[in-house]
Protein backbone atom coordinates (compact mmCIF):
# COMPACT_ATOMS: atom_id res chain seq x y z
CA UNK A 1 0.00 0.00 0.00
CA UNK A 2 1.11 3.55 -0.74
CA UNK A 3 0.38 6.86 0.95
CA UNK A 4 -3.10 8.38 0.92
CA UNK A 5 -1.71 11.75 2.02
CA UNK A 6 1.71 13.30 1.47
CA UNK A 7 2.38 16.77 2.90
CA UNK A 8 5.74 18.46 2.36
CA UNK A 9 6.69 21.86 3.83
CA UNK A 10 3.09 23.07 3.95
CA UNK A 11 2.57 26.70 4.99
CA UNK A 12 -0.56 28.82 5.47
CA UNK A 13 -1.10 32.26 7.00
CA UNK A 14 -4.18 34.30 7.84
CA UNK A 15 -3.02 37.80 7.06
CA UNK A 16 0.20 38.34 8.99
CA UNK A 17 -0.50 35.45 11.37
CA UNK A 18 1.05 32.09 10.35
CA UNK A 19 -1.17 29.07 11.02
CA UNK A 20 1.17 26.51 9.43
CA UNK A 21 4.89 27.14 9.02
CA UNK A 22 6.59 24.01 7.69
CA UNK A 23 4.34 20.97 8.06
CA UNK A 24 5.54 17.62 6.72
CA UNK A 25 4.01 14.17 7.29
CA UNK A 26 2.43 11.30 5.37
CA UNK A 27 -0.53 8.99 5.96
CA UNK A 28 -0.57 5.38 4.78
CA UNK A 29 -3.55 4.10 2.78
CA UNK A 30 -6.01 2.20 4.96
CA UNK A 31 -4.63 3.56 8.24
CA UNK A 32 -6.29 5.55 11.00
CA UNK A 33 -3.98 8.52 11.57
CA UNK A 34 -4.25 10.76 14.63
CA UNK A 35 -3.59 14.48 14.28
CA UNK A 36 -2.94 16.09 17.67
CA UNK A 37 -2.04 19.50 18.99
CA UNK A 38 -3.13 22.25 21.39
CA UNK A 39 -5.88 24.62 20.28
CA UNK A 40 -4.54 26.96 17.62
CA UNK A 41 -1.74 24.58 16.65
CA UNK A 42 -2.88 24.31 13.01
CA UNK A 43 -4.85 21.04 12.98
CA UNK A 44 -8.10 22.41 11.55
CA UNK A 45 -6.24 24.47 8.96
CA UNK A 46 -4.39 21.35 7.82
CA UNK A 47 -7.62 19.40 7.50
CA UNK A 48 -9.39 22.17 5.59
CA UNK A 49 -6.51 22.29 3.10
CA UNK A 50 -6.65 18.52 2.65
CA UNK A 51 -10.42 18.75 2.11
CA UNK A 52 -10.00 21.43 -0.56
CA UNK A 53 -11.72 24.11 1.53
CA UNK A 54 -8.59 26.27 1.84
CA UNK A 55 -5.71 26.81 -0.60
CA UNK A 56 -2.16 26.40 0.76
CA UNK A 57 0.23 29.33 0.57
CA UNK A 58 3.16 27.09 -0.29
CA UNK A 59 4.34 23.50 -0.06
CA UNK A 60 3.30 20.27 -1.72
CA UNK A 61 0.10 18.41 -0.84
CA UNK A 62 -0.83 15.11 -2.47
CA UNK A 63 -4.15 13.42 -1.64
CA UNK A 64 -4.91 9.96 -3.03
CA UNK A 65 -2.06 10.32 -5.49
CA UNK A 66 -3.14 13.72 -6.86
CA UNK A 67 -1.68 17.19 -6.41
CA UNK A 68 -4.25 19.26 -4.52
CA UNK A 69 -3.46 22.40 -6.54
CA UNK A 70 -4.04 20.70 -9.88
CA UNK A 71 -6.81 18.20 -9.06
CA UNK A 72 -8.79 19.79 -6.24
CA UNK A 73 -12.20 18.99 -7.73
CA UNK A 74 -11.32 15.32 -8.35
CA UNK A 75 -9.93 15.01 -4.82
CA UNK A 76 -13.10 16.46 -3.25
CA UNK A 77 -15.13 13.69 -4.92
CA UNK A 78 -13.13 11.08 -2.99
CA UNK A 79 -12.77 12.81 0.39
CA UNK A 80 -15.37 12.99 3.14
CA UNK A 81 -14.98 15.84 5.63
CA UNK A 82 -16.59 15.85 9.09
CA UNK A 83 -16.20 19.39 10.49
CA UNK A 84 -15.83 20.23 14.16
CA UNK A 85 -19.11 22.19 14.09
CA UNK A 86 -22.32 20.32 13.37
CA UNK A 87 -23.65 21.50 9.99
CA UNK A 88 -27.25 20.34 9.70
CA UNK A 89 -30.66 21.89 9.06
CA UNK A 90 -32.46 21.44 12.37
CA UNK A 91 -36.01 21.66 11.00
CA UNK A 92 -35.40 19.01 8.34
CA UNK A 93 -35.45 15.26 8.93
CA UNK A 94 -32.28 13.19 8.90
CA UNK A 95 -33.26 11.83 5.49
CA UNK A 96 -33.92 15.30 4.04
CA UNK A 97 -30.59 16.58 5.38
CA UNK A 98 -28.80 13.68 3.72
CA UNK A 99 -30.71 14.24 0.48
CA UNK A 100 -29.42 17.82 0.42
CA UNK A 101 -25.81 16.83 1.10
CA UNK A 102 -25.96 13.89 -1.31
CA UNK A 103 -27.08 16.13 -4.15
CA UNK A 104 -24.22 18.50 -3.33
CA UNK A 105 -21.88 15.54 -3.87
CA UNK A 106 -23.59 14.82 -7.19
CA UNK A 107 -25.50 11.71 -6.06
CA UNK A 108 -29.16 11.71 -7.09
CA UNK A 109 -32.30 9.68 -7.68
CA UNK A 110 -32.61 6.03 -6.75
CA UNK A 111 -28.88 5.74 -6.08
CA UNK A 112 -29.02 8.55 -3.51
CA UNK A 113 -32.03 6.97 -1.81
CA UNK A 114 -30.13 3.67 -1.61
CA UNK A 115 -27.03 5.32 -0.16
CA UNK A 116 -29.03 7.28 2.42
CA UNK A 117 -30.45 4.00 3.67
CA UNK A 118 -26.92 2.53 3.82
CA UNK A 119 -25.34 5.40 5.78
CA UNK A 120 -28.26 5.73 8.22
CA UNK A 121 -27.90 2.02 8.93
CA UNK A 122 -24.17 2.44 9.37
CA UNK A 123 -24.54 5.24 11.93
CA UNK A 124 -27.36 3.46 13.76
CA UNK A 125 -30.15 5.90 12.91
CA UNK A 126 -32.22 4.05 10.30
CA UNK A 127 -35.24 4.07 12.64
CA UNK A 128 -35.04 7.88 13.03
CA UNK A 129 -34.77 8.74 9.32
CA UNK A 130 -38.04 10.71 9.21
CA UNK A 131 -37.54 12.60 12.49
CA UNK A 132 -36.49 16.25 12.59
CA UNK A 133 -32.85 16.70 13.51
CA UNK A 134 -33.92 19.24 16.16
CA UNK A 135 -35.26 16.31 18.22
CA UNK A 136 -31.89 14.50 18.19
CA UNK A 137 -29.29 14.41 20.95
CA UNK A 138 -25.87 15.95 20.32
CA UNK A 139 -24.42 12.50 19.67
CA UNK A 140 -27.12 11.64 17.15
CA UNK A 141 -26.52 14.90 15.29
CA UNK A 142 -22.81 14.07 15.14
CA UNK A 143 -23.68 10.72 13.61
CA UNK A 144 -25.88 12.35 10.94
CA UNK A 145 -22.97 14.69 10.20
CA UNK A 146 -20.72 11.67 9.69
CA UNK A 147 -23.36 9.96 7.54
CA UNK A 148 -23.38 13.02 5.25
CA UNK A 149 -19.62 12.67 4.74
CA UNK A 150 -20.01 9.01 3.77
CA UNK A 151 -22.73 9.42 1.12
CA UNK A 152 -20.34 9.59 -1.83
CA UNK A 153 -18.33 6.58 -0.55
CA UNK A 154 -15.04 8.41 0.00
CA UNK A 155 -11.65 6.69 0.02
CA UNK A 156 -10.44 9.16 2.67
CA UNK A 157 -12.50 10.57 5.53
CA UNK A 158 -11.24 13.52 7.58
CA UNK A 159 -12.77 13.86 11.04
CA UNK A 160 -12.25 17.04 13.09
CA UNK A 161 -13.08 16.25 16.74
CA UNK A 162 -16.13 14.09 15.96
CA UNK A 163 -16.82 13.08 19.59
CA UNK A 164 -16.85 16.46 21.35
CA UNK A 165 -19.80 16.74 23.71
CA UNK A 166 -21.50 13.46 22.88
CA UNK A 167 -22.87 10.58 24.94
CA UNK A 168 -20.88 7.33 25.52
CA UNK A 169 -23.26 5.31 23.31
CA UNK A 170 -22.68 7.57 20.30
CA UNK A 171 -18.93 7.64 20.97
CA UNK A 172 -18.75 3.84 20.98
CA UNK A 173 -20.84 3.67 17.81
CA UNK A 174 -18.48 6.12 16.07
CA UNK A 175 -15.47 4.06 17.19
CA UNK A 176 -16.95 0.87 15.77
CA UNK A 177 -17.83 2.65 12.54
CA UNK A 178 -14.26 3.96 12.16
CA UNK A 179 -12.86 0.47 12.67
CA UNK A 180 -15.31 -0.88 10.09
CA UNK A 181 -14.36 1.83 7.57
CA UNK A 182 -10.68 1.07 8.07
CA UNK A 183 -11.25 -2.66 7.53
CA UNK A 184 -12.96 -1.85 4.23
CA UNK A 185 -9.87 0.07 3.07
CA UNK A 186 -10.94 3.64 3.86
CA UNK A 187 -8.20 5.91 5.22
CA UNK A 188 -9.18 7.95 8.29
CA UNK A 189 -7.50 11.18 9.41
CA UNK A 190 -8.69 11.74 12.97
CA UNK A 191 -8.28 14.83 15.14
CA UNK A 192 -9.39 14.81 18.77
CA UNK A 193 -8.82 16.35 22.19
CA UNK A 194 -9.04 12.94 23.85
CA UNK A 195 -5.73 11.07 24.05
CA UNK A 196 -7.38 7.75 24.89
CA UNK A 197 -9.25 7.88 21.57
CA UNK A 198 -6.00 8.08 19.61
CA UNK A 199 -4.50 5.23 21.65
CA UNK A 200 -7.60 3.12 20.97
CA UNK A 201 -8.10 3.90 17.27
CA UNK A 202 -4.92 5.12 15.58
CA UNK A 203 -1.97 3.27 14.06
CA UNK A 204 0.08 6.41 13.48
CA UNK A 205 0.03 10.04 14.54
CA UNK A 206 1.53 13.49 14.20
CA UNK A 207 1.70 16.14 16.90
CA UNK A 208 1.51 19.74 15.68
CA UNK A 209 2.48 22.69 17.85
CA UNK A 210 2.90 26.28 16.76
CA UNK A 211 2.14 25.39 13.15
CA UNK A 212 4.93 22.79 12.93
CA UNK A 213 5.09 19.01 13.28
CA UNK A 214 7.18 18.19 16.34
CA UNK A 215 6.89 14.41 16.00
CA UNK A 216 5.23 11.87 13.71
CA UNK A 217 5.30 8.11 13.30
CA UNK A 218 3.73 4.90 14.54
CA UNK A 219 1.89 5.14 17.86
CA UNK A 220 4.05 2.53 19.59
CA UNK A 221 7.22 4.01 18.11
CA UNK A 222 6.36 7.48 19.47
CA UNK A 223 5.47 6.09 22.90
CA UNK A 224 8.68 4.06 23.09
CA UNK A 225 10.85 6.93 21.87
CA UNK A 226 9.48 9.76 23.99
CA UNK A 227 7.68 8.05 26.86
CA UNK A 228 8.89 6.77 30.19
CA UNK A 229 7.66 3.46 31.60
CA UNK A 230 5.68 3.58 34.80
CA UNK A 231 4.52 1.40 37.67
CA UNK A 232 0.86 1.47 38.69
CA UNK A 233 -0.40 0.66 42.20
CA UNK A 234 -4.00 0.22 43.32
CA UNK A 235 -4.80 -0.52 46.96
CA UNK A 236 -7.80 -2.32 48.42
CA UNK A 237 -8.81 0.70 50.48
CA UNK A 238 -8.46 4.45 50.14
CA UNK A 239 -5.18 4.62 52.07
CA UNK A 240 -2.47 6.95 50.82
CA UNK A 241 0.24 4.85 49.13
CA UNK A 242 3.77 4.71 50.50
CA UNK A 243 6.57 6.19 48.45
CA UNK A 244 8.82 3.53 46.86
CA UNK A 245 12.28 4.34 48.16
CA UNK A 246 14.33 6.19 45.56
CA UNK A 247 11.55 6.56 42.96
CA UNK A 248 9.84 9.82 43.82
CA UNK A 249 6.33 10.76 44.82
CA UNK A 250 3.43 8.72 43.36
CA UNK A 251 0.89 10.66 41.27
CA UNK A 252 -2.85 9.82 41.27
CA UNK A 253 -4.18 8.00 38.21
CA UNK A 254 -7.61 6.38 37.71
CA UNK A 255 -8.34 4.49 40.95
CA UNK A 256 -4.69 4.21 41.97
CA UNK A 257 -1.27 5.78 41.80
CA UNK A 258 1.59 5.83 39.33
CA UNK A 259 5.34 6.41 39.42
CA UNK A 260 7.23 7.05 36.18
CA UNK A 261 10.67 5.47 36.05
CA UNK A 262 13.21 4.05 33.59
CA UNK A 263 13.70 1.16 36.07
CA UNK A 264 10.21 -0.34 36.48
CA UNK A 265 11.27 -3.73 37.85
CA UNK A 266 13.21 -2.13 40.67
CA UNK A 267 10.30 0.26 41.35
CA UNK A 268 7.84 -2.64 41.62
CA UNK A 269 10.10 -4.39 44.14
CA UNK A 270 10.51 -1.19 46.18
CA UNK A 271 6.80 -0.42 46.17
CA UNK A 272 5.84 -3.99 47.09
CA UNK A 273 8.29 -3.89 50.01
CA UNK A 274 6.90 -0.53 51.19
CA UNK A 275 3.32 -1.80 51.06
CA UNK A 276 4.26 -4.96 52.94
CA UNK A 277 6.03 -2.94 55.64
CA UNK A 278 2.84 -0.91 56.19
CA UNK A 279 0.53 -3.97 55.95
CA UNK A 280 -1.36 -2.45 53.01
CA UNK A 281 -3.49 -4.74 50.83
CA UNK A 282 -2.48 -4.45 47.19
CA UNK A 283 -5.21 -4.84 44.57
CA UNK A 284 -3.01 -4.19 41.54
CA UNK A 285 0.71 -3.60 41.02
CA UNK A 286 2.06 -3.66 37.47
CA UNK A 287 4.27 -2.08 34.83
CA UNK A 288 2.28 0.12 32.45
CA UNK A 289 3.39 1.50 29.11
CA UNK A 290 3.90 5.25 28.65
CA UNK A 291 0.69 7.20 28.08
CA UNK A 292 0.22 9.43 25.06
CA UNK A 293 -0.86 12.24 27.37
CA UNK A 294 2.48 12.08 29.21
CA UNK A 295 4.36 12.15 25.90
CA UNK A 296 2.27 15.07 24.66
CA UNK A 297 2.91 17.05 27.82
CA UNK A 298 6.65 16.41 27.65
CA UNK A 299 6.80 17.57 24.00
CA UNK A 300 4.49 20.58 24.08
CA UNK A 301 4.35 21.63 27.72
CA UNK A 302 0.57 21.97 27.52
CA UNK A 303 -2.58 19.86 27.38
CA UNK A 304 -4.90 19.20 24.48
CA UNK A 305 -7.78 20.78 26.38
CA UNK A 306 -6.06 24.16 26.81
CA UNK A 307 -7.76 27.15 25.18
Amino acid sequence: MGDAIVIERLAKSYGAKPALKDVTFSVREGSCFGLLGPNGAGKSTTMKILSGLLPPDRGHVSVLGRDIRKSGEDIRREVGYVPQSITLYEKLSARDNLTFFGEMYGVRGAELKRRIGEVLERVGLADRAKDAVASFSGGMKRRVNIAAALLHRPKLIIMDEPTVGIDPQSRNHIFEMIRSLQKSGVTVLYSTHYMEEVESLCDELAIIDGGEVIVSGGLNEVLDRFGTQAVYLELQDAAKPPEPAGFGKPEPKDKGWVVETPSPLEAIAAWAAACKAKSLKVKQLEIVRPSLETVFLSLTGTTLRDN
